[in-house]
């Protein structure tokens, strides 16, 4: 039942997203691993909608914080305001505060707010004057990100790149499925996104996942990828531990999604270039060029050996 609802999910978003099934999947991938998501893209190519479509979909209270380079932490996390009639001070809780948070073209805002939603991301709480407050649970982070050689953009670090499970391109639609959107915009159709599963539902599905069965081969099969990416000259950024473990949790919630109770290389193969490609090569990879980094590990590990 609770895989159907999944389904049902993914092809209601893919609706609204049209042509961006691959996509839309790896993101409900990556939410049902309890993992952040970085979508990065060019302007205008739907990164702020699929996250509201997520949101909505998913039953998930949504907030969007739009990065600026004068965005200060307090901005997004929140902050202390003196009241006079109990003299005392109450705390105003910033957008931070929801299931799913936006984090809307996020290298455009300084390093100090970086890092302080990265620490909340890692933390899942936030400590201001002292006081430490959980984030809601389940808490998600979608940051979106347009390319670094854009103005006005301060890329992330690596080690904060490493903070999200996924990174994704959305890419330009076909030829049909860009025709598809032309003809409901001149018909004046709109999509409307409705709520599939609750987000209690959705909790469940994720301790559902967990209990994916990962055999000795395959886990030797993860083992072998993550070790060959450290010895071997042609990746500056070998894959970490946390890495490691990213993989093995994207590939559970593959296969869940996949209506399987166990995994198989080809699950592992599906995910990997989501998981690895932005800690393999930098902030300036891209998951979709021919000879990527990701798919040289692919070719170059026997999933069989």
């Amino acid at each position: 039942m609770t895989q159907q609802l999944l389904t049902q999910a993914i092809n209601h978003s893919c609706r609204i997203l049209i042509g961006k099934q691959q996509q839309v999947k790896l993101a409900i991938t990556c939410l049902l691993a309890n993992g952040h998501l970085l979508i990065e893209d060019l302007p205008g190519m739907g990164k702020t909608t699929l996250s509201h479509t997520l949101a909505k979909v998913l039953g998930l209270q949504y907030s969007r914080i739009q990065f600026t380079s004068d965005l200060l932490p307090a901005d997004m996390l929140g902050i202390n305001i003196f009241d006079n009639q109990a003299q005392t001070f109450q705390f105003h809780p910033g957008p931070i505060f929801s299931q799913l948070v936006l984090a809307d073209e996020i290298n455009r805002a300084s390093p100090k707010t970086q890092s302080a939603l990265l620490e909340a991301m890692e933390e899942r709480q936030v400590s201001l004057d002292g006081v430490t407050r959980a984030l809601p649970s389940p808490f998600f982070v979608i940051g979106t990100q347009n390319p670094t050689h854009q103005a006005g953009t301060y890329p992330l670090p690596e080690s904060q790149l490493d903070r999200f499970l996924m990174r994704i391109q959305l890419g330009y639609p076909d030829r049909d499925a860009e025709k598809t959107m032309l003809q409901q915009q001149d018909k004046g159709d709109k999509q409307q996104v409705s709520e599939v599963m609750s987000y209690q539902q959705f909790v469940v599905a994720q301790q559902l996942s967990i209990g994916v069965h990962a055999s000795d081969q395959l886990l030797n099969y993860i083992i072998r990828l993550v070790t060959f990416s450290r010895e071997s000259q042609q990746f500056a950024n070998p894959l970490s531990p946390r890495a490691t473990k990213a993989l093995l949790s994207a590939a559970k919630s593959w296969a869940f999604i996949n209506n399987r109770d166990y995994i198989i290389p080809e699950d592992v193969q599906a995910i990997l270039p989501a998981v690895a490609e932005h800690r393999l090569r930098s902030n300036s990879s891209d998951i979709n060029a021919q000879g990527s980094l990701s798919q040289i590990l692919l070719e170059s590990v026997d999933p069989l050996a």
